[in-house]
C-alpha cells in the first residue's frame, strides 16, 4: 500500500495576500527567486496574479508620474 500525502482533500493550499504582493513586486523588479516562482505556479491562481500585476503596474506608473511632476515643478 502506498502512502497518501497529508493533503487528501485534493485542494491546493492558497497563497497568503502578502505572498502574492511580494511575488508580484519581486517579479516586477526582475528578482523573483525560482523557489518562489515554483511555489506561485503550484499554489497560486492566475487571476490573482494578473489582478495584482495590473494594480502594481498602475501604482508604478502613478508614482513615476508624481516623481516627474515634482522634478518639473522644482526645476522651474
Amino acid at each position: 500500500m502506498t502512502e497518501q500525502p497529508d493533503d487528501t482533500s485534493g485542494e491546493k493550499e492558497s497563497l497568503k495576500p502578502w505572498q502574492v504582493v511580494s511575488s508580484v513586486f519581486a517579479a516586477g523588479l526582475g528578482v523573483q527567486s525560482s523557489k518562489n516562482r515554483e511555489r506561485d505556479f503550484q499554489q497560486g491562481r492566475a487571476g490573482t496574479f494578473i489582478a495584482a500585476g495590473i494594480i502594481f503596474t498602475l501604482l508604478f506608473i502613478a508614482v513615476m508620474i508624481a516623481i516627474v511632476q515634482l522634478v518639473l515643478k522644482g526645476a522651474g
